[in-house]
């Protein structure tokens, strides 16, 4: 069965370099605009210490960037994410949503991981 990510029109494909790991500063939120043939696929990444995440940029609530009033989406713990448009948060770790208009959605999860020459990909699904 598909992931969720994977029904956007321009989901890109497994193996789609995004940035280079170096690129990404632990502790933040890296919002990302892929452009391919399909249109566009709106992303966010997010590495805290050891761990790395991807989701769809998009707040399950309205479909608006997480990012849309504000780069600043990321808690400072890193443990949540905010929709910057109506306050709804998320965990990090999982997408579940946690307070506001969150409670009851999940954001769609991309699998991210790391290739041999250090860049982050969208991950094969598991």
């Amino acid at each position: 069965m598909a992931q969720a990510w994977q029904q956007y029109r321009s989901a890109p494909a497994p193996g789609t370099r995004l940035v280079k790991q170096e690129e990404l500063t632990p502790g933040e939120a890296h919002s990302l605009t892929l452009k391919s043939e399909k249109g566009t696929f709106p992303l966010l990444l997010i590495r805290l210490d050891d761990a790395l995440f991807g989701y769809v940029n998009a707040c399950p609530h309205q479909f608006l960037p997480l990012d849309q009033r504000g780069s600043r989406v990321l808690s400072r713990d890193g443990e949540q994410l905010r929709c910057s448009n109506h306050d709804a948060s998320f965990s990090t770790r999982t997408g579940e949503g946690l307070g506001g208009l969150g409670i009851g959605c999940e954001l769609d999860r991309v699998p991210v991981s790391i290739d041999d020459e250090g860049w982050i990909i969208v991950s094969e699904l598991t």
